[in-house]
């Protein structure tokens, strides 16, 4: 029997004594040394499970042993790819990652409401930068598929995200599966401006050319879409995308709508300040824009569906309405890294 979120559960009681970035950084290095140890990752595959064979899937040309990934902000440099493989992820989205390096907003930029299994974030794309970045790729496991979730840095004009897009996708691009292009993060001043059509079009455009340039032809591209567009804008970006070329979509980022919050937990959130929400409350939301977006993007092209997933059932439901892939984050961080293992037996069961 799986001993991990048992485990887990012990812990945590201390680990949400730090703040979150503390515990993070606590987690990193425990990661980091258990990396190093002979057999360390073998172990922990033991423990965790692999993915059932029947969960493996073909999406834009790429072969998933299983349709649960790690969301971008987690893993933002690519430290942690052997722990996430042997924990049974299908992928591993990394970044954002931006083509220089930035140190992100002020600190306190990370909050947690464990009651109601949320994070609130305002992190401003804290990134090593994409040299950084490409030279740790360069090392990454054998048999693990990899994203790389890119953005632009924070003084970049809005009309110089392109020169920085392309920047990052030169260095990140040959050493991923994929790449997911991050205009929706509602912590760098202006990026969701460019989730607009009028904006977003070039962008496409010249990646796509830089792509064809690299000899990346075959590699798949997406965009990563905000939860709080309205639906006559999101028709526009969606429209826009399919007619773009490139693979397809990935909804939600993180989300301003404090609505999801609980009135016994509103005042504090308030207190915190800017910062997008992610976690257990998000689902219904980001359900709604999962169902909008599938409901106008052609077949042909490929849906990651993220926000609030944390259950096998959610993962299901996901995938039900016609995503691809599923991603997890926040879950991960409330119940531990035995979640990955539920979810992939919880989808076999299922199938």
């Amino acid at each position: 029997m799986p001993c991990l979120t048992p485990a887990y559960r012990a812990v945590r009681p201390l680990l949400f004594q730090f703040q979150p970035e503390t515990a993070h950084g606590l987690a990193f290095a425990c990661g980091r040394a258990f990396q190093s140890v002979p057999g360390g990752t073998s172990l922990l595959a033991t423990l965790a499970g692999a993915p059932a064979p029947d969960l493996a899937r073909e999406v834009c040309g790429l072969r998933f042993p299983s349709p649960v990934g790690l969301a971008a902000g987690l893993d933002k440099g690519a430290e942690l790819l052997p722990l996430w493989k042997a924990l049974g992820f299908g992928f591993v989205e990394i970044g954002t990652i931006t083509p220089r390096p930035q140190p992100g907003n002020p600190k306190p930029r990370c909050f947690r409401i464990p009651e109601e299994a949320l994070i609130l974030n305002r992190m401003g794309f804290n990134s090593e930068g994409a040299e950084v970045v490409a030279r740790r790729l360069d090392r990454r496991p054998a048999g693990l598929i990899v994203g790389g979730n890119l953005g632009k840095n924070k003084l970049t004009p809005d009309e110089g995200a392109l020169d920085d897009y392309r920047a990052a996708y030169r260095l990140i691009a040959p050493r991923v599966d994929y790449i997911a292009i991050n205009v929706s993060s509602p912590n760098t001043p202006g990026l969701r401006k460019l989730q607009a059509p009028e904006f977003l079009k070039p962008i496409l455009e010249g990646l796509l050319e830089l792509r064809k340039e690299l000899g990346l032809e075959r590699q798949p591209l997406f965009v990563k879409l905000a939860p709080d567009l309205p639906f006559d804008e999101l028709d526009a970006i969606v429209e826009a995308i399919a007619a773009s070329g490139i693979s397809g979509l990935i909804a939600t980022n993180t989300t301003l709508d404090r609505g999801i919050v609980s009135d016994r937990n509103r005042a504090r959130v308030e207190a915190w300040g800017d910062g997008g929400l992610s976690g257990a409350g998000l689902y219904g939301k980001a359900r709604a824009v999962r169902n909008r977006i599938l409901d106008r993007l052609p077949k042909a092209l490929a849906f990651q569906a993220c926000g609030g997933i944390g259950t096998a059932a959610q993962a299901a439901e996901a995938l039900s309405d016609g995503a691809a892939l599923v991603q997890v984050y926040s879950a991960l961080i409330f119940e531990g890294p035995g979640l990955v293992g539920e979810l992939n037996r919880g989808l076999a069961a299922r199938s």
